[in-house]
């Protein structure tokens, strides 16, 4: 993959030594979106804790600088979208979450967000996850199509994350 004047986009695992860059790429981003209500803002806590046991950050690199990132989050039974989708209780450590996805906008429109979908579903596939679920803002149009195009089926709408309009899609693996 490459950017439209060629130059290489790296993409790899992301781990402890990446928290900062992690958050100062989502803050600078965030600080340019036509509304607030589009991303569900959080801290270095939570992305520490999506780069140990309860999920996986994949990085995207050009000229050795974090351009994008994306998330997915194989939640424990306090934070599991599971059960708002009818999931047993026995089968919730089968949920992966497909998160945030942030992309710079000098990266945009390279099918990063598609790419990264992509690689999510097939590390919930490795680690035996039987349902993926995300969620998105309805006037999110980039985010809801690469949702459509990956499969995943628009489940319900309802407010989420403090109040935020969301759409709550699924797809069975």
């Amino acid at each position: 993959m490459q950017t439209k004047d060629g130059k290489p986009i790296i993409i790899r695992r992301l781990n402890e030594t990446d928290v900062q860059d992690i958050y100062a790429l989502m803050l600078d981003v965030l600080s340019r979106l036509p509304s607030q209500d589009l991303f569900a803002m959080y801290d270095e806590a939570f992305i520490t804790y999506h780069l140990n046991e309860h999920g996986e950050i994949y990085g995207a690199y050009v000229n050795g600088n974090l351009v994008a990132y994306s998330v997915i989050s194989y939640p424990d039974k306090s934070d599991n979208l599971g059960p708002e989708f009818g999931v047993p209780v026995e089968e919730l450590s089968h949920v992966a979450v497909l998160d945030s996805t942030v992309v710079h906008e000098s990266v945009r429109g390279m099918g990063l967000q598609r790419y990264f979908h992509r690689l999510r579903e097939e590390r919930a596939r490795k680690r035996g996850c039987l349902y993926l679920y995300s969620t998105v803002h309805p006037d999110n149009l980039p985010s809801v199509r690469n949702l459509d195009e990956a499969g995943l089926t628009l489940q319900f709408t309802r407010p989420m994350y403090g109040g935020k309009m969301r759409h709550c899609y699924a797809k069975r693996l």
